[in-house]
């Protein structure tokens, strides 16, 4: 990095507090205990994806002076903050719809080509002195790893109380990557 394209200060302690919580994400998602059920490990796997994305929003919350970014930001933390909470609502009884060998092998198989690209992205992003757009470019990947692990696991017999999380996942994630597309169209 030369001179002139240095990182601020703030934007070193950003990006710092960033590749923290990725690191975590990372290690805590593969290593999740898995069963024979893929609605468990479904959910073992999203909860530390979602902690990411609010522990993320909550970084960008200490810099950001874009209100459209931090209304985003915001929205991020409720959501998933709710989605969590019915999760952990419904592992025990979600636990109890098993799969077949075949089934989780093909699941998980899925699980890791959506989870080693959405890493990639998202370690690689394109970083700079605008902490906004590095935000936006870093929370893309991770909304769209959400919305591929969640029809993936649609595809399989699961526990039916999981099935509108899915869904809810799906469509606020995507309303969420429009909005962000939308505002990094503007910077």
């Amino acid at each position: 990095v030369t001179a002139s394209n240095q990182f601020s200060n703030v934007t070193m302690t950003y990006l710092s507090e960033f590749y923290n919580i990725l690191d975590d994400m990372i290690q805590n998602m593969t290593a999740a205990t898995l069963t024979d059920s893929i609605s468990n490990n479904f959910i073992a796997q999203m909860i530390p994806h979602h902690e990411a994305a609010i522990a993320m929003s909550r970084n960008l919350l200490q810099y950001t002076t874009c209100v459209p970014l931090e209304n985003i930001a915001a929205n991020i933390i409720e959501e998933q903050t709710a989605s969590i909470a019915n999760m952990q609502n419904i592992l025990d009884q979600c636990g109890s719809t098993t799969n077949t060998e075949q089934e989780l092998a093909l699941y998980q198989r899925h699980f890791r080509q959506i989870t080693s690209e959405m890493f990639s992205k998202m370690e690689n992003s394109w970083t700079s002195n605008n902490i906004n757009g590095d935000f936006i470019r870093e929370m893309i990947p991770h909304h769209r790893g959400a919305i591929q692990m969640a029809k993936s696991a649609l595809q399989y017999n699961i526990c039916p109380e999981l099935t509108p999380i899915l869904q809810a996942i799906i469509t606020s994630q995507e309303e969420s990557i429009k909005r962000m597309q939308r505002l990094i169209c503007c910077m």
